[in-house]
């Protein structure tokens, strides 16, 4: 018999023999084959959605970046690295309208360690009149100068994209892993394990110790490991390592550089200036200070952002450096989020002591585990006079000289108004947010710029989401890029949107009359006023005539400029709006309700096989707000109590569309109405 040549399947790239290859694809540079029709319809979706500019390969796991208001899909971070370096260079020789530059002498300009693009340490540390942390505070290479002083030295990188060395797993830091330079910035790397994906891509310094040359783990005694979520069989590991390594560019030993010592102890203080990782998105490094000393700890607050990224971490953390560390090492520097007025500092008060699970620095660097508790707070940058809470208070102060306009709108103007929105905590929070995470909200959003307090609630909602992923595909995004911009968690990867441009309180509190009537939650959550007493939106729903009523009718609430207003004539159902997420192949079209407690149905002498359909729509979107999205599928087959407790996984998957995972979600549902658990 004659052997059968192995090749990989063109989607899942697993080795199988040709005779098992029995699909095939005819493209235009040859012929294609896959391993089975999974494979092969998930390839044809991919296709369809475009191929990678670069490589014209087709993209699985895209990595986005937005150009000129287009989105760019790219398959790697290879790809990514690739095209955003054609772009600069595309855009290297103009200034900001366009026009070429003049040439320059060939002499460089020497670099200023505390000037980079528009942003300049020297200026902003005399107009807020802080003081940047000395050297000996870091756990950073520095040199000694004559008069003993230590001076900021970033170590040199001579790795190259494509080399391969051992790492330890930032989510296992006992195994020792094959990892690949897949980007660099300055002295830091962008690393993935051999076997992952591109969801847990990690940044180290290049003298970290986490990081050897390849053999180094073997010469110990030890075993290069699978990194955790090895995508193959466990069982394949040592063929899949060998193939790695075969022909791989090591990078070489010469090119390791030891960490460098240790600080005596903790010399940080209070309002000290520094440079600092954002662990949310790691590839930045943003201006930042010190808020708060705890022992070995330190609490690092981002200069111009109201507490969403601050983090505590020990005073030797690898992930803080000196200012001016990134203009001498190459390294973009993020200006701060907003202009900070300079007449308006105040001592930052020592914020609560801060968990105390040990937040090493391999996870925090990781881009697959950003996600924390982030809790919101008044930046006291916006804190005025009491009135200040007023839509039309102004803050006149002059503004420094760091003008950013990446992430945030146009604030140079000498007078800008500043607003307010409360958090009412007695309101209804819908089916999509957590009220136990809600009451780590303010109770108070500014007094600040209107822009800045839209992202701050839409944030905290996305913080106090059942499922971020959920709550992230109802936010409304904004056309133009870069302004005001909110991130969440999506498997495992941080992912950002851009809002819409409010600038204005009234374009602000309309913003949030919509959001609140995505999440299905009351109207007067956020409000521009603090409430007093029990809301009366809260309580118009939960009189049982007007419950029975709305859920009859299946309309949405009346939303109005006037919340106030209870006795508005019923206006007629708004069309039902549609909502694709990730998880979805299709669109599915969700019916806003008013989502209760449903215990007194699901727990009470009601037997679930006498319910009705709006009572089973109701139980589903309780028991597991991720299932909403198929209320209306439920609802155009007429699913009642009876037969929901005839459906099962087959059913749901032949008769409705549904994809195994959500049918699966549903029978655990169903067994449970029948065991009587639920």
């Amino acid at each position: 018999m004659g052997r059968h040549k192995a090749r990989q399947c063109a989607w899942c790239e697993e080795l199988k023999s040709s005779k098992e290859l029995k699909l095939s694809l005819h493209l235009e540079d040859g012929k294609i084959y896959f391993c089975c029709e999974t494979c092969l319809q998930a390839y044809k979706r991919s296709y369809l959605k475009g191929t990678c500019p670069i490589c014209d390969k087709v993209v699985k796991n895209p990595e986005t970046l937005e150009v000129d208001g287009e989105m760019k899909r790219l398959c790697s971070q290879e790809c990514l690295a690739i095209f955003q370096r054609r772009v600069e260079e595309k855009n290297e020789g103009k200034d900001k309208e366009g026009r070429p530059h003049k040439p320059r002498g060939r002499h460089p300009t020497p670099v200023n360690m505390y000037s980079q693009g528009n942003f300049s340490w020297g200026e902003y540390l005399r107009e807020t009149g802080a003081i940047a942390a000395p050297q000996h505070c870091f756990k950073q290479r520095a040199r000694v100068l004559p008069g003993g002083d230590k001076a900021v030295y970033p170590p040199p990188n001579e790795f190259k994209v494509g080399m391969k060395l051992e790492a330890r797993d930032p989510r296992n830091l006992s195994s020792t892993c094959v990892a690949t330079v897949i980007g660099m910035q300055g002295p830091r790397l962008r690393l993935r394990l051999d076997g992952s994906d591109d969801k847990n891509d990690f940044w180290r310094l290049v003298d970290s110790n986490d990081l050897k040359p390849i053999g180094t783990c073997e010469q110990q005694g030890g075993l290069l490991q699978p990194p955790l979520g090895f995508r193959m069989n466990a069982s394949s590991w040592p063929m899949f390592l060998l193939r790695t390594l075969n022909g791989a560019e090591m990078a070489p030993a010469r090119i390791f550089q030891k960490e460098p010592p240790f600080p005596k102890s903790n010399l940080f203080e209070v309002g000290m200036k520094l440079e600092a990782v954002d662990r949310k998105n790691p590839q930045l490094i943003c201006p930042a200070t010190i808020g708060a000393v705890d022992g070995k700890r330190i609490h690092v607050t981002f200069d111009g952002w109201l507490g969403a990224f601050d983090y505590w971490c020990d005073y030797d953390n690898r992930d803080i450096f000196p200012v001016g560390w990134c203009a001498l090492s190459g390294h973009n520097l993020q200006p701060p989020g907003n202009k900070v007025s300079a007449g308006m500092r105040r001592p930052i008060p020592p914020p609560p002591p801060p968990s105390r699970d040990k937040d090493a620095t391999a996870a925090s660097s990781s881009s697959s585990s950003s996600e924390g508790k982030r809790k919101r707070k008044s930046s006291s940058l916006f804190q005025g006079d009491s009135d200040a809470a007023s839509d039309t208070s102004s803050v006149q102060d002059k503004p420094p000289s760091p003008n950013v306009t990446v992430v945030e709108p146009d604030t140079s103007t000498p007078r800008t108004l500043s607003m307010c929105v409360y958090t009412n905590y007695g309101c209804d929070t819908g089916p999509y947010l957590n009220p136990r995470k809600l009451v780590d909200l303010p109770s108070q959003f500014g007094p600040a710029l209107p822009s800045h307090v839209m992202r701050e609630v839409t944030q905290g909602c996305i913080d106090c989401a059942i499922q971020q992923r959920v709550v992230f595909g109802l936010i409304k995004q904004g056309q133009s890029p870069g302004r005001v911009v909110v991130s969440a968690t999506v498997g495992g990867q941080t992912q950002s949107c851009t809002l819409p441009s409010c600038e204005t309180a009234s374009a602000v509190l309309r913003y949030l009359e919509q959001l609140c009537e995505r999440l299905e939650c009351c109207e007067n959550l956020f409000s521009s006023t603090p409430m007093q007493g029990p809301c009366s939106k809260c309580t118009r729903r939960d009189d049982p005539e007007v419950s029975d009523s709305s859920s009859r009718t299946a309309t949405k609430r009346r939303w109005s400029a006037d919340s106030g207003d209870t006795h508005h004539q019923p206006k007629a159902p708004r069309m039902q709006r549609r909502v694709t997420t990730e998880a979805a192949s299709s669109t599915t079209t969700v019916v806003g309700t008013d989502y209760r407690s449903y215990e007194s149905t699901s727990r009470g002498d009601k037997d679930p096989g006498d319910w009705s359909l709006e009572e089973v729509l109701h139980y589903i979107r309780h028991a597991d707000p991720a299932l909403a999205q198929y209320a209306e599928l439920f609802r155009k087959q007429e699913i009642d109590g009876k037969a929901l407790l005839l459906l099962n996984s087959d059913m749901m998957m032949k008769y409705m569309g549904l994809k195994l995972g959500p049918a699966l979600k549903l029978c655990h549902i169903i067994d449970k109405l029948k065991t009587g658990k639920s």
